[in-house]
């Protein structure tokens, strides 16, 4: 993943922080009002209401109780949401989680921040093993190949924290992974022959277990809804929890964090899974690669 390389100053998701600012934001312009009506509301300064809108900070329930009351927004459903998803953001906030504690994580930080508190995450890849799937010598070669590194131990700091990641497919509440790779993920030799080979039997095991779904977009499959470009889905146990979609480039981080795009994604990823292999039939194609080299 791109984003694995580092980005000074990140420490802390805001990702559902900013959603639910965003929302309150339309809400008061909506309405008519400044945020010198909302601090009024919230007997709170001006620059507070204005760090809540842009998810810098985490909102009390009663805050947002008192600004949906200022906005004249009665509807059940609505504030239930967004409650909801204060709760969310507020419980990621307080994890403090092993990853605030890797500066080198750079980006990954946020994206981390979010898979912690998700129960399901769906991925596809189009040239590289995803994230959680991958072995330590594949995800050093990795970073080794990006080459733009200052000091080795940055390289290190970040694969541990990619191997830390993968804590999250065991445990009692494990996260659900619904991968989709092209073909061509496993036949790119990163590391070398016997760095693929003890990846592609990494993923085999991976496979086998009850919480994770692995499809191969075979070559020969053509054509496909998602070819521009891979990226994650990420779901939330939370019914009223938008899923939230990661889109990483070279440059840039792209976040998702709208329902009607969010479902894009998500209808991409379900067409693309439609022709790709069956998961037993995935398993045997990777073993064939694997034995090919």
């Amino acid at each position: 993943m791109a984003g694995d390389r580092p980005e000074r100053g990140t420490s802390v998701s805001t990702v559902l922080g900013r959603r639910l600012g965003g929302e309150l934001l339309r809400m008061r312009e909506a309405r008519g009002l400044r945020q010198t009506h909302a601090a009024e509301a919230l007997t709170a300064s001006v620059p507070k209401v204005a760090k809540m809108e842009r998810g810098l900070v985490p909102m009390r329930d009663p805050d947002i109780r008192a600004l949906c009351h200022l906005y004249e927004t009665d509807d059940a459903a609505t504030l239930g949401r967004l409650l909801s998803l204060a709760k969310l953001d507020r419980e990621r906030r307080k994890a403090k989680g092993w990853w605030h504690h890797s500066p080198n994580a750079g980006s990954l930080t946020e994206y981390v921040a979010l898979e912690d508190v998700a129960n399901r995450v769906r991925n596809w890849q189009l040239s590289l093993v995803p994230g959680l799937c991958q072995t330590r010598a594949y995800a050093r070669a990795l970073e080794v190949s990006y080459g733009a590194w200052q000091d080795p131990d940055e390289i290190e700091h970040v694969v541990e924290v990619r191997m830390r990641r993968q804590a999250r497919l065991g445990g009692e509440q494990p996260l659900q992974m619904y991968a989709v790779v092209w073909e061509a993920a496993l036949r790119q030799l990163v590391g070398g022959a016997e760095v693929m080979r003890k990846q592609l039997e990494h993923l085999t095991d991976l496979a086998g277990l009850p919480n994770v779904r692995l499809q191969v977009l075979p070559y020969r499959a053509g054509g496909h809804p998602c070819i521009t470009g891979p990226f994650n889905i990420v779901s939330f146990a939370e019914t009223e929890a938008v899923d939230v979609v990661h889109v990483d480039g070279i440059a840039s981080t792209v976040w998702v964090e709208n329902a009607d795009d969010s479902a894009t994604y998500a209808a991409f990823f379900d067409r693309t899974a439609r022709l790709s292999l069956a998961p037993r039939d995935s398993v045997a194609l990777i073993d064939t690669i694997r034995k090919e080299l």
